[in-house]
Formats: C-alpha cells, structure tokens, sequence
C-alpha cells in the first residue's frame, strides 16, 4: 500500500513537472513596442534624465543591439512597421512605401488601404483599412497558427497602418480617429458592426477631451533641456494660431485649428492615449491571463508627428521622450503586477530614423539641402518632350521615383530599357541627387554594398518604379522648418533593437543587426515557425 502510495505521489509531481514545463515553454505575453522616428542616439543623448523603470529596463535588464538597422530604401513608417513583423523588406512583403503609385490604376493606393471593407465605429473615411497589401504573414500569424488560432493579437496605434500590419493577417487591430475622437477598427477583423464592450466603454470616456483641455508645457524646468536647441528658432514648424514653436502649449486654444482631435497626436498626450488603451486591451482581452501566449503589438505613433514638425534637437522631442519613459515605468509595472515579471516578453524598436533639418545643418556650415519634387517633375517632363515628342511620358514621381509610360514607349517603338537609363542620366544633373538606378538593372544585377543595396532590398518589380534616385546625405524632400525621413543613411536607418523579460539575458552587442532579424528571433524564442516570406537571421547574441 505504501509502494502505490509513493508511486502515486512521485507520477504526480511528474505530472506536475510536465505541467509546469508546458506552461513556461512560452511566455505569458509578448508585448512589441514600436516608437514611430526613434533613433537609437536617444537612448544616450536623453538617457541622463530616465527612470530606472522605463527604457532603462531595456539597456539594464535586457539585451540591446545598439548597432541596429534598416537594410533597405525607403525608410516609411508602413515599410518599417511590415518589415519589423514579417523579418523580410519591401522587396517580399510587398509595402514599399507609405504611399505609392500604381500603373494600372492611375493613381496612388495607401499601404492599408482596403476599399472592401468598411468602418466599424469612428468615421467611413477612416476604416477602409486591413493588411491585405502585405504579402508575407507575420510574427503575430505565426504565433496564432502555432497556438490554433488560441492565442490573441491585438495592434494598437494612433496610426492605422502602425495597428494593422503588425497585428498581421489573423490579429486584431484598432487605431485612432482624428475626426471624432475614438478608437475603432474594421469589417476586416469584425462581421459586426458593433465594437467589443470594452472598446466601447473606452471610447465612452472621451479621454481625448481630456488631454485636448491641458497645456503641454516642459516636464522640467525649460533651462534645463541642455540636449536641444534654443526653444525659439527658424527650424521648427509653429501650430496654426501660435506664432512661435515654443512652449507652453495651450492645447484647448490650438485645437480648432490644428485637426480638432488630431491634435493630440502631435502631443505627447497621444502616448498617454496609447497607452491608456493597451491598458483596456489587456484588461478586456484578458491577455497574458488566459493560460495561452498572447501578443500585444503596440506603436507609438506620436513622436514621429512631433518630429516632423519639430525636428531632433528640439525642445519638445527631448520632453517627449522624457514624458514616454515615465510612461513606460508605469506600464511595465503595471505587467508586473499583472502578468508577472519575468512571465512577458517585450521588445523596442522604430519604424525608422529621422534626418536632421536641413536648414539647421545648414546653419551649423554641414552641406544639405530640400530638394524641389515638384522642379523635378516638371524638369523631367521637359526633357521626355524633347527627347521622345510629345506625349506623357512622365506619369508619376514620388518617393524619389520616377514613373515612365511603357505602354506609350512601346506604341512608339522606343527601346524602354534605354529610356530609363536616359531618364536616370539626365536626373544626375539635379542638385542634391547622389545616385540614380533604373528598373531594369535592380531587376537583373545582384548589388551587395552601399545605398544600391538598400534600394535593392527595397525595390518591388511589380510595384517600384523605372527609376529610383537616391539623394545626398542631409538632402530631403520638404520646406525650410521640420525634417522628415526615407534614406538609406544612418540618421534614417539606426534604430533601437532590445530585448527584456521573459528568456532575455542582460548585455549587449555591437554587432549589426537589422530589423529583420527581429521576428525570427521571436519565432526561436516562441518555438513558431518564421513568417513564411523570411529573410532576417535570428540574433544569436540574444539567444545563444
């Protein structure tokens, strides 16, 4: 009796043994926090100021790879957020731009654009949105096939494509609507019509209202931000109404005419937003909670508006990253409490960088400049007059790509192949254009250094366009105050790469690492398969 007894107990604590190895052979919760223009620079040009609890959980506690990249052109926010989750370029994946024209259609199409299917809350303008022009599956798919679909997705962001491409094809995903305040989604995710109750019960807050009564004025003592320039300057972009870029913002005044609630993306309240609604996913989802790994997919939409209109060494970028790390301690807290330390994984990242202004550096005697799309445009149509009669020849240029008429070309008997080579030699003469690539040579020759590569990885045949340039360093596309991104050099490409929690060791390496590598790293950890269109390496640093 006493032998069945003990054989009894012993099975059991086997049981239980295997139990408990099933349980933890994936963590609760995956949690990937994308911040819209971060530079990886900012970890250490703000670091002083930072709590032990937010970014620095990351850079103590976790790995990071400070030497983290993109490895491709154009650095947008769609291609970036889709590269991120798939571990595969714009030239798999398919979302080579945020915007990009298309041929067949005589027009541009948005990277999430979806016209069938429609709002579900907010506004129509701004549900017609899903993943289908991404290619690849993601991460975040690869999980929930892993799990039979158990496991829940859920993408939140200000901005719709940074919510529904990292959600994937089988996630959900909500973002923000600038027209009336809420957060919604689309007949993509949900036949209804009708959000989930605690969607509905955040929007019922009106929490938008809230952050559009207050006035932003600097965390700190104004004289203190001794990492940006002087407050008052010729660099930044002024809100409508307000003379001057300069603190204190009095929101509730601006509002009416700087987008009504979109205002509060261009402050760092949307961060604030953001996360007060991952707190109510993970409340209403229950993830982390239900004895499955869920993944909370998380974008940061906000610091990327401020800093297009501000630039990097301003002021109010400094005080919006000092205001989100706050913010992250209250949030990883929070999971502590909630889902455990040590049970979740998260990783940091951005969609890409951020170049400086030009007209800064310009002040400062380093060369750069804007460069006029629309002289271009008109320069290059000229020169196809004059060289092939008349005709348009010329349909498009965007995202430093120049569209040529093929089917024109071939009813006038002109070797295409030659005419993109003449349009590309005739676009070096434009100031500020470093390089120029056609179509047909990205197509056909293998390029593995310097800015060719990266247009390579970035270049679609059946999307791109016949001719791609590439511009000089601290040349962009814009006016004469705020900054913008897309290039291939390191101000656009150097982003942060870090891993914390669950299975993470502490250090960190300098070896380079590209974005891409990011999702088959997660696939190791959370034994999935790799997104099916993988071309990233998974970081050996971080998991050997």
């Amino acid at each position: 009796m006493r032998k069945l007894l003990a054989l009894g107990i012993l099975l059991f604590a086997v049981q239980l043994v295997a139990l408990a190895q099933s349980q933890t052979e994936r963590p609760k919760l995956v949690v990937g926090i994308i911040v819209d223009q971060m530079r990886q620079e900012y970890f250490y040009r703000f670091g002083e100021r930072f709590g032990e609890g937010g970014f620095k959980r990351f850079t103590d506690q976790g790995y990071m790879m400070t030497n983290g990249h993109y490895n491709y052109i154009p650095t947008y926010t769609g291609p970036g957020h889709a590269s991120v989750y798939t571990g595969t370029t714009p030239a798999t994946h398919g979302i080579i731009a945020n915007n990009w024209y298309v041929k067949q259609l005589g027009r541009a199409i948005y990277c999430a654009e979806d016209s069938t299917v429609t709002n579900v809350a907010g506004t129509p303008g701004n549900g017609e949105i899903s993943p289908r022009n991404m290619l690849t599956t993601t991460i975040t798919d690869e999980l929930r096939f892993a799990t039979n679909k158990r496991s829940k997705v859920v993408g939140i962001a200000i901005k719709d494509r940074g919510a529904s491409l990292p959600a994937g094809h089988t996630g959900d995903a909500y973002w923000y609507d600038d027209v009336n305040g809420d957060f919604m989604t689309s007949t993509y995710y949900y036949d209804s019509l009708t959000l989930p109750k605690w969607v509905s019960g955040f929007n019922a807050k009106k929490l938008p209202d809230t952050y559009l009564k207050q006035t932003w004025n600097t965390l700190f003592p104004i004289n203190t931000y001794k990492n940006s320039i002087a407050d008052n300057n010729d660099f930044e972009g002024p809100f409508v109404g307000k003379l001057t870029p300069t603190f204190p913002y009095n929101l509730d005044s601006l509002k009416a005419d700087n987008g009504g609630y979109g205002l509060v993306s261009s402050t760092p309240y949307g961060n604030t937003l953001t996360f007060d609604f991952a707190y109510a996913a993970i409340e209403g989802e229950k993830l982390g909670q239900r004895g499955e790994t869920d993944f909370l997919a998380v974008s940061f939409s906000s610091p990327d508006y401020i800093g297009h209109r501000f630039g990097p060494p301003s002021i109010e970028v400094e005080d919006t990253y000092l205001r989100l790390d706050r913010e992250l301690t209250k949030f990883f807290d929070y999971l502590d409490k909630t889902i455990g330390k040590g049970q979740y994984v998260a990783f940091i990242t951005a969609d890409h960088g951020v170049a400086e202004v030009p007209a800064y550096m310009v002040s400062e005697n380093v060369p750069g400049g804007n460069f006029n799309s629309g002289m271009v445009m008109n320069q290059l149509r000229g020169f196809a007059l004059a060289k092939y009669g008349e005709g348009n020849w010329i349909l498009n240029f965007s995202n430093e790509q120049v569209f040529l008429n093929r089917d024109l070309a071939r009813e006038m008997n002109i070797d295409f192949v030659q005419m993109q080579r003449d349009v590309a030699e005739f676009s070096l003469r434009f100031k500020g254009v470093k390089e120029a690539y056609t179509s047909f040579d990205l197509r056909t020759q293998e390029y593995t250094k310097h800015q060719k590569s990266l247009l390579q990885m970035g270049y679609n045949h059946k999307a791109s366009g016949d001719v791609l340039l590439v511009l000089e360093p601290a040349w962009l596309a814009g006016g004469q105050r705020g900054t913008t991104h897309g290039s291939g050099y390191s101000y656009d490409t150097h982003v942060p790469v870090a891993f914390y929690g669950w299975g993470i060791k502490q250090g960190k390496s300098a070896a380079y690492t590209s974005v891409t590598d990011i999702a088959p790293t997660l696939s190791i950890l959370l034994k999935t398969r790799m997104p099916n269109g993988t071309t990233g390496q998974p970081i050996k640093e971080i998991l050997d």
